[in-house]
């Protein structure tokens, strides 16, 4: 059985930890400068390019997020741990693992 408690702490704690890592990386996502005299083209398309990983990184971290509300809606209802699937308990390893899951393994393949 999945303890409650811990399971709230640890989807605090990722969700801290993700909006920390958002705001300390809210720079690396501004928009590229164009000006040729201060960046040379190939500088400005590494920029260009480094910019886009922020970016999709910055995704996934909203993603997650979704996820952790989810779980924490599941935590208040009491559905916390069980499949959506099949509505069987979520073992305790693959919730040690990923906090966030909605299925069990048999379901999520």
């Amino acid at each position: 059985m999945t303890d409650l408690k811990t399971a709230k702490k640890r989807l605090g704690a990722l969700k801290e930890e993700l909006n920390g890592l958002s705001s300390l990386s809210a720079d690396s996502r501004d928009p590229v400068e164009l000006d040729q005299q201060s960046v040379g083209r190939l500088s400005r398309m590494d920029a260009m390019q480094q910019q886009a990983m922020s970016n999709a990184t910055e995704q996934k971290r909203k993603n997650d997020l979704i996820r952790i509300e989810a779980a924490e809606r599941r935590l208040r209802d009491g559905d916390y741990g069980n499949c959506d699937e099949c509505g069987e308990e979520i073992p305790d390893g693959r919730l040690a693992i990923d906090p966030m899951a909605e299925m069990c393994v048999g379901c999520a393949r």
